[in-house]
């Protein structure tokens, strides 16, 4: 690295501009990915990390995708592929080399300067609708292991050279998933959103100078990790405990798996430590967690508990040290177990654990617990069309909900989950049913869902659907119907996760958490969301926000009364004097 020092200014022109390339990477792939899970939910994220590995820009990602992994499948490219050329490019979705799960399949490419140096790794990470599963879902949690999930992995495997297709590795994919034409448009929406990264990445090292933007990849490490010290100063000191307790599905215990995040902060030494060593060890089931899903499940916890200015890079990660250990549920999980829901299940279990465990530090700080996932209305959708005899499976986005309240405001209501921290969009009713053989015939929140408190969680979503014509199944794994998202600080917990089968015979058929089931013409299966919990007394909220949200429909009169202790006037208004009275005998 060279002497040269930039100023503030330097360097937050030169952040918004490689911020700028990752946000181009991130529109070529929304307006060109086939399936809707890309085009319409928008579940991809795509970053630039250095030639070491680290992440430097992931602007607008999904943190699950981003915050620990890409340095590790940029580093496996490496180990695998010691000699990298200008027009290679590497399929990575490998849980046991660095990547998430399956279904994130990522496209590396190194960038190459003129003098055949190694510069920066771009990488896009996309959903897939199909991933070549045994069952044609993506979040196969019944998975005994790998070779019953039967995705296909791919560890770094190079998929281009000289900027071309390598034939063996298209028609393997074009053979195994059931959709293969869909696939193909998706993986060339990958490809050209990393080939934009490369493009402007090359312009910019021309432009600007490549020691310069090395000087300035070191320099904004430095400055993030400041900005980390000063977040973490302004935590109390001290050890704290939490769990969350994830649902039974197949292959776990009856009771379910609880998840517990042991935190210890050390204001001194501007030092944060999450210890995930005292959890179950790997289960035969899809819900085990890959390394990259337990380091980002607990940074994300931590993030959500801290100012929120600070940069999400290798700087800022520098401060947090997070323990694992192999062979375990909430760790490394090694092969064949399978990971096929890490980014969502367990992940968002260890993010509430470590967010609810700040929180028991003192008031003003952590965060309840989001909502669990994955309800039926976020689930995957397969069959054949009827209307046009061909096949078709995606994941829809019809609803979720399940924000979690903060020290300082009420949630985001369509957060969906943990993980994901609100960055996929919710499918337009109209698309979906113009896409798949599917009616929707309501969609809403649910009165009293919501996680009480001071400031309130999301409430819970409900929708109601089945096929326009013919059949489908569909994939789900619906975890917080027993576990409800819990409230901190004296807060309530959110709405639980249900769902049901409504036959067309009349006949109620009440569903498993995780399934996939047939729903047949004239069947409407109905989904409901977790909500989100609250943070602080309930008795503690303006009583104004109470009759807000009893007016909108959101909370009855007599969750108001019983609840918030608010008392409401003939016209909805809070009568204050009457409110004061309830909750001073409360």
């Amino acid at each position: 690295m060279s002497d040269m020092k930039l100023n503030g200014a330097d360097l937050a022109i030169l952040n918004s501009r490689f911020e700028g390339v990752v946000r181009k990477m991130a529109n070529t792939l929304l307006r060109t990915g086939r399936s809707g899970v890309l085009n319409r939910a928008r579940d991809f994220s795509c970053c630039i990390v250095t030639d070491t590995g680290d992440l430097l820009a992931a602007a607008e990602s999904l943190p699950i995708h981003v915050l620990a992994g890409p340095d590790m499948m940029a580093r496996t490219m490496k180990q695998f592929h010691p000699v990298l050329k200008r027009g290679d490019a590497f399929l990575h979705n490998s849980p046991y080399h660095g990547c998430s799960h399956p279904a994130d399949l990522t496209l590396l490419v190194p960038v190459i300067d003129d003098e055949g140096t190694h510069r920066f790794t771009v990488l896009a990470k996309a959903h897939q609708a199909d991933i070549g599963n045994s069952e044609p879902t993506t979040y196969m949690g019944n998975a005994r292991d790998l070779y019953h999930e039967g995705a296909l992995i791919f560890p770094a495997v190079q998929v281009q050279r000289d900027y071309q297709d390598i034939g063996d590795i298209i028609r393997m994919c074009e053979m195994r998933i059931r959709v293969p034409e869909q696939w193909r448009g998706d993986y060339l929406a990958m490809v050209g959103a990393v080939r934009i990264g490369e493009k402007e990445l090359l312009a910019m090292g021309r432009e600007v100078g490549w020691d310069r933007l090395e000087t300035f990849s070191g320099q904004w490490f430095d400055y993030s990790e400041a900005a980390m010290v000063e977040a973490l100063a302004n935590l109390p000191d001290g050890h704290a405990q939490a769990s969350s307790t994830h649902d039974a599905f197949p292959g776990m215990p009856e009771t379910g798996v609880t998840i517990n995040a042991k935190v210890l902060v050390d204001s001194a030494a501007r030092r944060i430590r999450v210890d995930l060593t005292d959890n179950p060890d790997s289960l035969p089931c899809g819900m085990n967690l890959s390394e990259a899903c337990a380091r980002t499940a607990a940074m994300i916890g931590v993030f959500n508990s801290l100012d929120h200015r600070v940069p999400k890079n290798a700087g800022a990660f520098r401060r947090i040290d997070v323990v694992l250990r192999r062979g375990c549920i909430a760790g490394i999980t090694e092969h064949p177990y399978s990971c096929s829901t890490a980014t969502t299940n367990i992940a968002d279990r260890v993010a509430n654990a470590v967010q609810v465990a700040i929180a028991d530090l003192g008031d003003g700080f952590g965060m309840a617990e989001v909502g669990a996932v994955i309800a039926p209305s976020a689930g995957v959708i397969s069959g054949i069309d009827a209307r046009t005899g061909k096949p078709f499976v995606n994941q829809i986005f019809l609803a979720f909900s399940g924000g979690a309240a903060s020290p300082q405001a009420d949630a985001w209501w369509t957060t969906a989950h943990v993980g994901n921290a609100g960055m996929c969009c919710i499918d337009g009713v109209e698309l979906d049913e113009l896409y798949q053989p599917l009616l929707v015939k309501r969609r809403g929140f649910l009165t009293d869902s919501e996680g009480p408190g001071r400031f309130t969680g999301a409430p819970s979503t409900i929708v109601e659907f089945g096929p326009l014509v013919g059949a489908f199944d569909i994939g789900y794994g619906s975890d917080g119907h027993v576990n409800a998202p819990l409230g901190v600080r004296g807060g309530g917990a959110g709405g639980r996760a249900d769902q049901w089968l409504d036959r067309i015979d009349g006949g109620r058929e009440a569903l498993p958490a995780c399934a996939l089931v047939n729903v047949r013409a004239g069947d409407m299966i109905t989904a409901v969301s977790a909500g989100g919990g609250g943070y602080g007394d309930p008795l503690s909220r303006a009583p104004e926000s109470v009759a807000d949200a009893v007016r909108e429909g959101y909370l009855s009169p007599e969750r108001a009364h019983d609840i918030y202790r608010v008392a409401l006037d003939a016209t909805g208004n809070p009568d204050l004097y009457a409110t004061q009275a309830l909750r001073a005998a409360s």
